[in-house]
Protein backbone atom coordinates (compact mmCIF):
# COMPACT_ATOMS: atom_id res chain seq x y z
CA UNK A 1 0.00 0.00 0.00
CA UNK A 2 2.84 2.34 1.01
CA UNK A 3 4.71 1.47 -2.59
CA UNK A 4 1.26 2.44 -4.36
CA UNK A 5 0.26 5.56 -2.94
CA UNK A 6 3.62 7.18 -3.35
CA UNK A 7 3.01 6.94 -7.02
CA UNK A 8 -0.27 8.13 -7.00
CA UNK A 9 -1.79 10.64 -9.50
CA UNK A 10 -2.15 13.59 -7.47
CA UNK A 11 1.52 13.89 -6.22
CA UNK A 12 3.48 16.79 -7.80
CA UNK A 13 5.51 14.58 -9.96
CA UNK A 14 2.74 13.68 -11.37
CA UNK A 15 -0.06 16.22 -12.09
CA UNK A 16 -3.19 15.55 -13.41
CA UNK A 17 -2.26 16.93 -17.11
CA UNK A 18 0.99 14.66 -16.96
CA UNK A 19 0.38 11.95 -19.50
CA UNK A 20 3.55 9.26 -18.66
CA UNK A 21 3.63 7.65 -21.72
CA UNK A 22 3.59 10.75 -23.80
CA UNK A 23 6.34 12.35 -21.64
CA UNK A 24 8.31 8.67 -21.86
CA UNK A 25 8.09 8.60 -25.56
CA UNK A 26 9.02 12.48 -26.03
CA UNK A 27 11.89 11.88 -24.09
CA UNK A 28 12.67 8.85 -26.24
CA UNK A 29 12.35 10.60 -29.12
CA UNK A 30 14.09 13.54 -27.72
CA UNK A 31 17.22 10.90 -27.10
CA UNK A 32 16.99 9.74 -30.95
CA UNK A 33 17.81 12.38 -32.09
CA UNK A 34 20.37 13.50 -29.74
CA UNK A 35 22.00 10.60 -30.85
CA UNK A 36 21.88 11.22 -34.69
CA UNK A 37 23.95 14.05 -33.73
CA UNK A 38 25.98 12.57 -30.92
CA UNK A 39 27.43 9.95 -32.26
CA UNK A 40 25.84 9.93 -35.97
CA UNK A 41 27.08 12.82 -37.59
CA UNK A 42 30.16 13.19 -35.67
CA UNK A 43 31.25 9.87 -36.43
CA UNK A 44 29.77 10.46 -39.80
CA UNK A 45 31.90 13.76 -40.66
CA UNK A 46 34.70 12.44 -39.04
CA UNK A 47 34.86 9.02 -41.23
CA UNK A 48 33.89 10.40 -44.55
CA UNK A 49 36.43 13.32 -44.73
CA UNK A 50 40.33 12.88 -45.63
CA UNK A 51 42.24 12.00 -43.08
CA UNK A 52 43.63 14.85 -42.25
CA UNK A 53 40.28 16.70 -41.47
CA UNK A 54 39.03 13.80 -39.78
CA UNK A 55 39.45 15.93 -36.20
CA UNK A 56 38.32 19.03 -37.40
CA UNK A 57 34.99 17.98 -38.50
CA UNK A 58 34.05 15.87 -36.11
CA UNK A 59 34.91 18.66 -33.70
CA UNK A 60 32.71 21.12 -35.49
CA UNK A 61 29.61 18.43 -35.26
CA UNK A 62 30.77 18.38 -31.49
CA UNK A 63 31.29 21.93 -30.91
CA UNK A 64 28.10 22.79 -32.35
CA UNK A 65 25.92 20.62 -30.49
CA UNK A 66 27.49 21.43 -27.16
CA UNK A 67 26.96 25.50 -28.28
CA UNK A 68 23.27 25.28 -29.58
CA UNK A 69 22.07 23.89 -25.85
CA UNK A 70 23.01 27.03 -23.75
CA UNK A 71 22.38 29.29 -26.45
CA UNK A 72 18.72 27.53 -26.28
CA UNK A 73 18.14 27.65 -22.79
CA UNK A 74 19.06 30.90 -22.03
CA UNK A 75 17.37 33.18 -24.87
CA UNK A 76 16.57 30.65 -27.90
CA UNK A 77 13.99 28.25 -26.72
CA UNK A 78 11.10 31.06 -26.13
CA UNK A 79 12.25 32.77 -29.72
CA UNK A 80 10.98 30.10 -31.22
CA UNK A 81 8.25 28.93 -29.23
CA UNK A 82 7.39 31.31 -26.35
CA UNK A 83 4.87 34.23 -26.71
CA UNK A 84 4.78 36.33 -30.21
CA UNK A 85 7.26 39.19 -30.43
CA UNK A 86 6.78 39.93 -34.38
CA UNK A 87 4.87 37.70 -36.88
CA UNK A 88 8.23 35.71 -37.49
CA UNK A 89 9.88 36.01 -34.28
CA UNK A 90 8.73 34.89 -30.63
CA UNK A 91 9.91 37.17 -27.40
CA UNK A 92 13.19 36.49 -26.21
CA UNK A 93 13.19 34.83 -22.55
CA UNK A 94 15.56 32.06 -20.40
CA UNK A 95 13.78 28.48 -19.75
CA UNK A 96 16.08 27.76 -16.72
CA UNK A 97 13.98 28.48 -13.61
CA UNK A 98 11.85 25.25 -11.76
CA UNK A 99 8.96 27.11 -12.48
CA UNK A 100 8.87 27.86 -16.20
CA UNK A 101 10.00 24.14 -16.87
CA UNK A 102 7.92 21.87 -14.73
CA UNK A 103 4.86 23.54 -15.37
CA UNK A 104 2.75 22.26 -18.27
CA UNK A 105 4.20 22.21 -22.08
CA UNK A 106 2.76 25.40 -24.00
CA UNK A 107 3.11 27.37 -27.66
CA UNK A 108 1.44 30.41 -26.74
CA UNK A 109 1.42 31.67 -29.90
CA UNK A 110 0.02 29.16 -32.10
CA UNK A 111 -3.39 29.72 -30.55
CA UNK A 112 -5.48 32.56 -33.31
CA UNK A 113 -8.87 32.88 -33.76
CA UNK A 114 -10.59 29.18 -33.60
CA UNK A 115 -7.18 27.55 -33.62
CA UNK A 116 -6.51 26.61 -29.88
CA UNK A 117 -2.89 26.42 -28.18
CA UNK A 118 -0.74 23.50 -28.72
CA UNK A 119 -0.46 22.21 -25.10
CA UNK A 120 1.38 18.77 -24.96
CA UNK A 121 0.68 16.47 -21.77
CA UNK A 122 3.73 16.80 -20.51
CA UNK A 123 6.32 19.61 -18.57
CA UNK A 124 7.58 22.33 -20.34
CA UNK A 125 11.19 20.36 -19.91
CA UNK A 126 10.44 18.09 -22.03
CA UNK A 127 9.41 20.94 -24.75
CA UNK A 128 12.58 22.49 -24.42
CA UNK A 129 15.23 19.61 -24.62
CA UNK A 130 13.12 17.93 -27.51
CA UNK A 131 13.59 21.06 -29.61
CA UNK A 132 16.88 21.65 -28.75
CA UNK A 133 17.72 18.09 -30.52
CA UNK A 134 16.39 20.11 -33.89
CA UNK A 135 18.29 22.64 -33.57
CA UNK A 136 21.50 21.29 -32.98
CA UNK A 137 21.36 19.06 -35.84
CA UNK A 138 20.04 21.73 -37.96
CA UNK A 139 23.70 23.44 -37.33
CA UNK A 140 25.73 20.25 -37.56
CA UNK A 141 24.04 19.60 -41.14
CA UNK A 142 25.10 22.95 -41.72
CA UNK A 143 28.65 22.31 -41.30
CA UNK A 144 28.48 19.87 -44.09
CA UNK A 145 28.75 22.87 -46.25
CA UNK A 146 32.15 24.52 -45.16
CA UNK A 147 34.48 21.31 -44.10
CA UNK A 148 37.86 20.78 -44.53
CA UNK A 149 38.35 24.98 -44.69
CA UNK A 150 36.25 27.44 -42.28
CA UNK A 151 38.63 28.58 -39.05
CA UNK A 152 37.46 26.73 -36.17
CA UNK A 153 37.21 30.04 -34.24
CA UNK A 154 35.01 31.49 -36.87
CA UNK A 155 32.94 28.57 -36.55
CA UNK A 156 32.76 28.69 -32.73
CA UNK A 157 31.43 32.46 -33.33
CA UNK A 158 28.80 31.55 -35.95
CA UNK A 159 26.73 29.11 -34.23
CA UNK A 160 25.07 30.88 -31.84
CA UNK A 161 24.56 33.71 -34.31
CA UNK A 162 22.94 31.89 -36.38
CA UNK A 163 20.72 29.78 -34.09
CA UNK A 164 19.53 33.09 -32.69
CA UNK A 165 18.82 34.93 -36.32
CA UNK A 166 17.99 32.15 -38.38
CA UNK A 167 16.93 28.91 -36.72
CA UNK A 168 14.55 30.82 -34.59
CA UNK A 169 12.86 32.66 -37.06
CA UNK A 170 12.06 29.52 -39.36
CA UNK A 171 11.02 27.81 -36.35
CA UNK A 172 8.81 30.10 -35.09
CA UNK A 173 7.09 31.50 -38.36
CA UNK A 174 6.54 27.18 -39.06
CA UNK A 175 5.76 25.83 -35.62
CA UNK A 176 6.10 28.32 -32.94
CA UNK A 177 2.53 30.23 -34.12
CA UNK A 178 4.18 32.58 -36.37
CA UNK A 179 2.59 33.56 -39.48
CA UNK A 180 3.57 30.62 -41.84
CA UNK A 181 1.87 28.38 -39.53
CA UNK A 182 -1.48 30.42 -39.26
CA UNK A 183 -1.58 30.94 -43.19
CA UNK A 184 -1.44 27.04 -43.06
CA UNK A 185 2.47 26.07 -44.70
CA UNK A 186 3.07 22.41 -43.90
CA UNK A 187 6.08 21.46 -42.30
CA UNK A 188 5.58 18.41 -39.99
CA UNK A 189 9.06 18.04 -38.78
CA UNK A 190 11.37 20.07 -40.26
CA UNK A 191 11.45 19.86 -44.16
CA UNK A 192 11.78 23.43 -43.74
CA UNK A 193 12.54 24.26 -40.44
CA UNK A 194 15.86 22.19 -40.55
CA UNK A 195 16.72 20.58 -44.13
CA UNK A 196 16.46 23.82 -46.44
CA UNK A 197 17.74 26.20 -44.05
CA UNK A 198 20.72 24.00 -43.34
CA UNK A 199 21.39 23.14 -47.30
CA UNK A 200 20.28 26.84 -48.41
CA UNK A 201 22.72 28.45 -45.45
CA UNK A 202 25.77 26.03 -45.89
CA UNK A 203 25.52 26.50 -49.72
CA UNK A 204 25.35 30.69 -49.12
CA UNK A 205 28.68 30.46 -46.65
CA UNK A 206 30.65 28.29 -49.68
CA UNK A 207 29.14 30.46 -52.01
CA UNK A 208 30.91 33.90 -50.41
CA UNK A 209 34.02 32.32 -50.46
CA UNK A 210 34.01 31.08 -54.22
CA UNK A 211 36.58 32.33 -56.55
CA UNK A 212 34.48 34.62 -59.43
CA UNK A 213 35.41 33.89 -62.99
CA UNK A 214 38.85 35.30 -63.57
CA UNK A 215 39.26 37.64 -61.11
CA UNK A 216 41.26 35.60 -58.39
CA UNK A 217 41.22 36.93 -54.67
CA UNK A 218 44.52 38.31 -54.19
CA UNK A 219 44.87 39.61 -50.95
CA UNK A 220 46.16 37.33 -47.58
CA UNK A 221 43.51 39.38 -45.51
CA UNK A 222 40.60 39.09 -48.76
CA UNK A 223 40.93 35.72 -48.85
CA UNK A 224 40.77 35.26 -44.79
CA UNK A 225 37.48 37.47 -44.97
CA UNK A 226 35.98 34.49 -47.32
CA UNK A 227 35.31 30.87 -46.14
CA UNK A 228 36.98 29.85 -49.82
CA UNK A 229 37.09 26.77 -51.51
CA UNK A 230 39.48 24.09 -50.22
CA UNK A 231 42.62 23.17 -51.62
CA UNK A 232 42.51 22.38 -55.17
CA UNK A 233 44.41 18.80 -54.43
CA UNK A 234 41.29 18.51 -51.73
CA UNK A 235 38.58 19.40 -53.80
CA UNK A 236 39.90 16.59 -56.58
CA UNK A 237 40.60 14.29 -54.19
CA UNK A 238 38.63 14.19 -50.57
CA UNK A 239 37.91 10.27 -50.14
CA UNK A 240 36.29 8.98 -47.26
CA UNK A 241 38.96 8.26 -44.63
CA UNK A 242 36.80 5.06 -43.22
CA UNK A 243 33.26 3.65 -45.57
CA UNK A 244 32.84 1.26 -42.73
CA UNK A 245 32.85 3.97 -40.33
CA UNK A 246 30.64 6.85 -42.65
CA UNK A 247 27.96 3.36 -43.03
CA UNK A 248 27.83 3.41 -38.94
CA UNK A 249 27.06 6.85 -38.98
CA UNK A 250 24.78 7.04 -41.40
CA UNK A 251 23.19 3.67 -39.27
CA UNK A 252 22.69 5.87 -36.23
CA UNK A 253 21.38 8.89 -38.58
CA UNK A 254 18.63 6.32 -40.15
CA UNK A 255 17.79 4.61 -37.06
CA UNK A 256 17.39 7.93 -35.23
CA UNK A 257 14.98 9.54 -37.35
CA UNK A 258 12.35 7.51 -35.63
CA UNK A 259 12.82 9.64 -32.67
CA UNK A 260 12.87 12.94 -35.43
CA UNK A 261 9.53 12.27 -37.27
CA UNK A 262 7.77 10.20 -34.79
CA UNK A 263 8.36 13.03 -31.82
CA UNK A 264 7.02 15.25 -33.92
CA UNK A 265 3.35 15.30 -33.33
CA UNK A 266 4.01 15.82 -29.52
CA UNK A 267 2.54 12.68 -28.33
CA UNK A 268 2.92 8.59 -28.52
CA UNK A 269 -0.56 9.14 -30.92
CA UNK A 270 -1.50 7.35 -34.34
CA UNK A 271 0.54 9.83 -36.21
CA UNK A 272 3.84 8.88 -34.28
CA UNK A 273 3.19 4.95 -35.91
CA UNK A 274 2.47 5.95 -39.24
CA UNK A 275 5.21 9.09 -39.18
CA UNK A 276 8.40 6.26 -37.93
CA UNK A 277 6.49 3.83 -40.70
CA UNK A 278 6.64 6.25 -43.53
CA UNK A 279 10.63 7.40 -42.63
CA UNK A 280 11.80 4.15 -42.71
CA UNK A 281 9.71 3.72 -46.02
CA UNK A 282 10.78 6.38 -47.87
CA UNK A 283 14.83 6.25 -46.95
CA UNK A 284 14.72 2.21 -48.12
CA UNK A 285 13.13 3.47 -51.71
CA UNK A 286 15.40 6.35 -51.71
CA UNK A 287 18.45 4.13 -51.13
CA UNK A 288 17.67 1.37 -53.24
CA UNK A 289 16.65 4.04 -56.08
CA UNK A 290 19.98 6.08 -55.85
CA UNK A 291 21.92 3.00 -56.05
CA UNK A 292 19.97 1.59 -59.03
CA UNK A 293 20.65 4.64 -61.11
CA UNK A 294 24.29 4.81 -59.88
CA UNK A 295 24.57 0.93 -61.69
CA UNK A 296 22.70 1.96 -64.50
CA UNK A 297 24.75 5.15 -65.14
CA UNK A 298 28.05 4.44 -63.83
CA UNK A 299 28.11 0.60 -64.04
CA UNK A 300 28.68 0.02 -60.25
CA UNK A 301 26.80 0.73 -57.15
CA UNK A 302 28.74 3.22 -54.87
CA UNK A 303 28.40 3.30 -51.15
CA UNK A 304 28.68 6.41 -50.66
CA UNK A 305 25.83 7.04 -53.24
CA UNK A 306 23.58 4.52 -51.03
CA UNK A 307 24.23 6.69 -48.12
CA UNK A 308 23.43 9.80 -49.88
CA UNK A 309 20.12 8.15 -51.50
CA UNK A 310 19.33 6.88 -47.34
CA UNK A 311 19.75 10.66 -46.64
CA UNK A 312 17.72 12.12 -49.35
CA UNK A 313 14.76 9.55 -48.37
CA UNK A 314 14.84 10.82 -44.58
CA UNK A 315 14.77 14.41 -45.38
CA UNK A 316 12.21 14.20 -48.65
CA UNK A 317 9.58 12.14 -45.64
CA UNK A 318 10.31 14.55 -43.11
CA UNK A 319 7.71 17.09 -44.28
CA UNK A 320 5.16 15.15 -44.46
CA UNK A 321 5.78 12.15 -42.34
CA UNK A 322 2.59 11.64 -40.55
CA UNK A 323 0.65 13.48 -43.07
CA UNK A 324 0.90 10.84 -46.13
CA UNK A 325 -0.11 7.52 -46.94
CA UNK A 326 2.66 4.67 -46.97
CA UNK A 327 2.44 4.25 -50.37
CA UNK A 328 2.44 8.25 -50.48
CA UNK A 329 5.69 7.34 -48.44
CA UNK A 330 6.77 4.75 -51.73
CA UNK A 331 6.34 7.46 -54.51
CA UNK A 332 8.47 10.31 -52.10
CA UNK A 333 11.38 7.88 -51.50
CA UNK A 334 11.61 6.87 -55.62
CA UNK A 335 11.85 10.93 -55.83
CA UNK A 336 13.82 11.73 -53.29
CA UNK A 337 16.54 8.91 -54.83
CA UNK A 338 16.25 10.62 -58.35
CA UNK A 339 15.62 14.16 -58.19
CA UNK A 340 18.44 15.20 -55.39
CA UNK A 341 20.97 11.96 -57.72
CA UNK A 342 19.84 13.88 -60.79
CA UNK A 343 21.07 17.88 -59.45
CA UNK A 344 24.34 16.09 -57.64
CA UNK A 345 25.01 13.72 -60.72
CA UNK A 346 24.61 15.48 -63.46
CA UNK A 347 23.39 19.15 -63.24
CA UNK A 348 26.12 19.94 -61.09
CA UNK A 349 28.34 18.97 -63.63
CA UNK A 350 26.41 21.34 -66.20
CA UNK A 351 25.50 24.60 -63.89
CA UNK A 352 28.51 27.22 -63.79
CA UNK A 353 27.39 27.72 -60.51
CA UNK A 354 27.11 25.18 -58.80
CA UNK A 355 30.59 23.90 -60.02
CA UNK A 356 32.00 27.53 -58.72
CA UNK A 357 30.40 26.55 -54.92
CA UNK A 358 32.54 24.08 -52.68
CA UNK A 359 29.80 22.44 -50.86
CA UNK A 360 32.12 20.06 -49.27
CA UNK A 361 29.19 17.42 -48.45
CA UNK A 362 26.88 18.62 -50.68
CA UNK A 363 24.41 19.34 -48.37
CA UNK A 364 22.77 21.87 -50.81
CA UNK A 365 21.34 18.50 -53.04
CA UNK A 366 20.97 16.26 -49.57
CA UNK A 367 19.19 18.74 -47.53
CA UNK A 368 17.76 21.32 -49.29
CA UNK A 369 16.73 20.33 -52.36
CA UNK A 370 15.56 17.25 -50.66
CA UNK A 371 13.37 19.09 -48.07
CA UNK A 372 12.01 20.96 -50.90
CA UNK A 373 11.06 18.51 -52.80
CA UNK A 374 9.57 16.95 -49.73
CA UNK A 375 7.60 19.89 -48.77
CA UNK A 376 6.19 20.29 -52.46
CA UNK A 377 5.18 16.54 -52.34
CA UNK A 378 3.55 16.65 -49.07
CA UNK A 379 1.29 20.01 -50.23
CA UNK A 380 0.43 17.52 -52.68
CA UNK A 381 -0.67 14.52 -50.88
CA UNK A 382 -0.92 15.16 -47.80
CA UNK A 383 -4.26 13.20 -46.49
CA UNK A 384 -7.01 15.38 -44.44
CA UNK A 385 -7.77 12.47 -42.32
CA UNK A 386 -4.11 12.54 -40.93
CA UNK A 387 -4.02 16.63 -41.37
CA UNK A 388 -7.00 16.51 -38.79
CA UNK A 389 -5.55 14.24 -36.21
CA UNK A 390 -2.45 16.49 -36.51
CA UNK A 391 -2.89 19.84 -36.84
CA UNK A 392 -4.38 22.34 -35.00
CA UNK A 393 -5.23 24.36 -38.10
CA UNK A 394 -8.85 23.78 -39.36
CA UNK A 395 -9.14 22.29 -43.12
CA UNK A 396 -5.45 21.64 -44.34
CA UNK A 397 -4.73 18.84 -46.85
CA UNK A 398 -2.59 18.33 -50.23
CA UNK A 399 -3.50 19.21 -53.69
CA UNK A 400 -4.96 15.61 -54.53
CA UNK A 401 -7.32 15.48 -51.64
CA UNK A 402 -8.92 18.60 -52.51
CA UNK A 403 -6.70 21.34 -51.36
CA UNK A 404 -6.48 22.85 -54.91
CA UNK A 405 -3.60 24.60 -56.59
CA UNK A 406 -3.88 27.00 -53.40
CA UNK A 407 -1.64 24.79 -51.11
CA UNK A 408 1.02 24.35 -53.54
CA UNK A 409 1.39 28.07 -53.37
CA UNK A 410 1.37 28.44 -50.15
CA UNK A 411 4.19 25.46 -49.74
CA UNK A 412 5.50 27.08 -52.49
CA UNK A 413 5.98 30.47 -50.60
CA UNK A 414 6.56 28.76 -47.67
CA UNK A 415 10.11 27.54 -48.99
CA UNK A 416 10.34 31.09 -50.66
CA UNK A 417 10.75 32.68 -47.05
CA UNK A 418 13.41 30.30 -45.70
CA UNK A 419 15.43 30.29 -48.53
CA UNK A 420 15.29 34.44 -48.88
CA UNK A 421 15.46 35.06 -44.82
CA UNK A 422 18.77 32.29 -44.73
CA UNK A 423 20.87 34.01 -47.47
CA UNK A 424 20.54 37.30 -46.65
CA UNK A 425 21.18 36.59 -42.76
CA UNK A 426 23.74 33.86 -43.12
CA UNK A 427 26.02 36.36 -45.42
CA UNK A 428 25.29 39.44 -42.66
CA UNK A 429 26.41 37.09 -39.64
CA UNK A 430 29.14 35.98 -42.13
CA UNK A 431 30.34 39.60 -43.10
CA UNK A 432 30.17 40.19 -38.82
CA UNK A 433 32.49 38.17 -38.33
CA UNK A 434 35.32 38.35 -40.81
CA UNK A 435 35.40 41.90 -39.31
CA UNK A 436 36.88 40.33 -36.02
CA UNK A 437 38.14 36.35 -36.97
CA UNK A 438 39.24 35.21 -40.41
CA UNK A 439 36.64 32.76 -41.86
CA UNK A 440 39.39 31.23 -43.20
CA UNK A 441 42.71 28.91 -42.33
CA UNK A 442 45.39 29.81 -44.26
CA UNK A 443 46.72 27.46 -46.79
CA UNK A 444 49.66 26.52 -44.90
CA UNK A 445 47.26 25.30 -42.23
CA UNK A 446 45.11 23.78 -44.99
CA UNK A 447 47.95 22.03 -46.12
CA UNK A 448 48.38 20.09 -42.69
CA UNK A 449 44.64 19.62 -41.88
CA UNK A 450 44.31 18.24 -37.95
CA UNK A 451 47.46 18.67 -36.46
CA UNK A 452 47.70 22.83 -38.13
CA UNK A 453 44.04 23.39 -36.65
CA UNK A 454 43.71 21.10 -33.14
CA UNK A 455 47.71 20.06 -32.33
CA UNK A 456 46.02 16.67 -32.58
CA UNK A 457 45.51 13.57 -35.50
CA UNK A 458 42.78 11.16 -35.87
CA UNK A 459 45.40 7.79 -36.18
CA UNK A 460 48.42 7.78 -34.64
CA UNK A 461 50.20 5.33 -36.85
CA UNK A 462 53.79 4.19 -36.27
CA UNK A 463 55.16 6.07 -40.05
CA UNK A 464 52.36 7.78 -41.41
CA UNK A 465 52.57 10.99 -38.47
CA UNK A 466 54.53 9.50 -35.82
CA UNK A 467 58.16 10.40 -35.89
CA UNK A 468 60.33 7.31 -34.29
CA UNK A 469 61.33 7.30 -31.24
CA UNK A 470 63.84 4.63 -30.51
CA UNK A 471 63.23 4.84 -26.83
CA UNK A 472 60.02 3.16 -27.53
CA UNK A 473 60.56 1.32 -30.41
CA UNK A 474 64.09 -0.78 -29.42
CA UNK A 475 62.73 -3.69 -28.78
CA UNK A 476 60.07 -6.19 -30.43
CA UNK A 477 58.54 -9.13 -29.15
CA UNK A 478 58.44 -12.31 -31.23
CA UNK A 479 56.53 -15.77 -30.86
CA UNK A 480 56.43 -16.92 -27.16
CA UNK A 481 56.66 -14.08 -25.36
CA UNK A 482 60.61 -13.70 -26.46
CA UNK A 483 61.72 -10.23 -26.53
CA UNK A 484 65.20 -9.50 -29.33
CA UNK A 485 67.65 -7.09 -27.85
CA UNK A 486 68.58 -4.32 -30.52
CA UNK A 487 67.59 -1.35 -32.20
CA UNK A 488 64.62 -1.15 -34.31
CA UNK A 489 66.90 -0.03 -37.49
CA UNK A 490 68.97 -3.45 -36.96
CA UNK A 491 66.21 -5.44 -36.60
CA UNK A 492 64.99 -4.34 -40.09
CA UNK A 493 68.31 -4.94 -41.53
CA UNK A 494 68.72 -8.39 -40.01
CA UNK A 495 64.41 -9.38 -41.47
CA UNK A 496 65.57 -7.62 -45.17
CA UNK A 497 68.78 -9.78 -44.94
CA UNK A 498 66.75 -12.44 -44.50
CA UNK A 499 64.62 -11.68 -47.46
CA UNK A 500 61.87 -10.60 -45.71
CA UNK A 501 60.41 -7.41 -47.64
CA UNK A 502 59.83 -4.16 -45.48
CA UNK A 503 57.33 -1.46 -46.27
CA UNK A 504 57.05 2.08 -44.54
Amino acid sequence: MAASSAYAANLPAVPEWLNKGDNAWQLTAATFVGIQSMPGLVVLYGSIVKKKWAVNSAFMALYAYASSLLVWVLVGFRMAFGERLLPFWGKAGVALSQGYLVRRASLSATAHGDTPRTQPFYPEATLVLFQFEFAAITLVLLAGSVLGRMNIKAWMAFTPLWLLFSYTVGAFSLWGGGFLYHWGVIDYSGGYVIHLSSGVAGFTAAYWGRYCGNARVRTASQIHNKVGPRLKSDRERFSPNNILLMIAGGGLLWMGWAGFNGGAPYSANITASMAVLNTNVSAATSLLTWTCLDVIFFKKPSVIGAVQGMMTGLVCITPGAGLVQTWAAVIMGIFAGSIPWFTMMILHKKSALLMKVDDTLAVFHTHAVAGLLGGILTGLLATPELMEIESPVPGLRGTFYGGGIKQLGKQLAGAAFVVAWNVVVTSLILLAISLVVPLRMPDDQLMIGDDAAHGEEAYALWGDGEKFDATRHDTARVGGGMEREGSAEQQLAGMGARGVTIQL
